[in-house]
């Protein structure tokens, strides 16, 4: 049974209206958290709050978080509605996979303007807001692709790289004010991201069920699942995780152990 032990507490999810966000925002509501599920298809976020509780416990906002005035915006609805804000989740961010010779400063820019930049955006917007409540919390999903090389990814991994360190100095300058902030490092999970250019599914290839599955690529043997990271991101969020800050906990079914 839930212990609801985040009971008065208030979170942003973003991208929260799918996958590894929505996961994390429903472990949040069942344990007794009110959050505001922020994403850029405002249309699926507010559904997504229907489906997980009241208007007195979820809502869904529409957030383009590389907008500082939209970041803002959202920071100050929950607080309007719930009246303070304790947990931060930056969790909305786009995949790009693409070779070498399809790269373009453009592209990688925008890559980077998302994923890296609006991790920043989103919690410079909240930092005020968590400290009105006398600290919390800001975890960053990052990537075992911001840890480890890999080919056809310099965007996306270059970013989530830069997630892992801005964790770090996040947690270094905000610890005075009582902020702590971890991030986690997913590895392959069964999310739309897993959908390959050709519409085809990551999971389903020869190759992942070979070399991952067959051979113990992935020790577990098996992709995880959202829920899977919603667990891990509960306690970097609750009071048992007060004393832990400035931390990439690696949720990846052991992958990266076999690298």
């Amino acid at each position: 049974m839930t212990e609801r032990r985040l009971s008065g507490r208030v979170a942003i999810v973003t991208g929260g209206a799918r996958g590894i966000g929505q996961a994390i925002a429903r472990r949040f509501v069942a344990e007794g958290a009110q959050v505001l599920i922020a994403d850029i298809d405002g249309a699926v976020a507010e559904q997504t709050a229907r489906e997980l509780g009241p208007e007195t416990q979820v809502l869904g906002q529409a957030l383009d978080i590389t907008r500082e005035d939209q970041a803002a915006a959202a920071v100050a609805l929950a607080e309007a509605r719930f009246g303070r804000l304790d947990i931060l989740v930056n969790n909305a961010a786009i995949l790009d996979i693409a070779p070498y010779e399809g790269l373009t400063y453009e592209r990688f820019s925008a890559v980077l303007r998302v994923n890296l930049d609006g991790a920043l955006i989103c919690a410079m917007a909240a930092v005020p807001a968590l400290a009105r409540a006398g600290g919390g919390r800001i975890l960053n999903i990052a990537s075992i692709m911001g840890i480890r090389g890999s080919k056809e990814s310099i965007p996306y991994s270059t970013a989530k790289g830069g997630v892992v360190n801005l964790t770090r100095c996040l947690a270094c300058d905000l610890a005075a004010r009582n902020i702590t902030v971890n991030a986690i490092a997913p590895g392959f999970i069964d999310t739309r991201m897993a959908v390959l250019a050709d519409g085809s599914h990551e999971h389903a290839t020869e190759l992942f069920k070979t070399v991952y599955l067959k051979y113990q690529k992935i020790p577990l043997g098996r992709a995880g699942l959202p829920d899977d990271i919603a667990g891990p991101a509960f306690f970097l969020c609750s009071e048992d995780a007060r004393y832990v800050t400035g931390q990439v906990l690696v949720v990846d079914g052991g992958v990266t152990m076999t690298f």
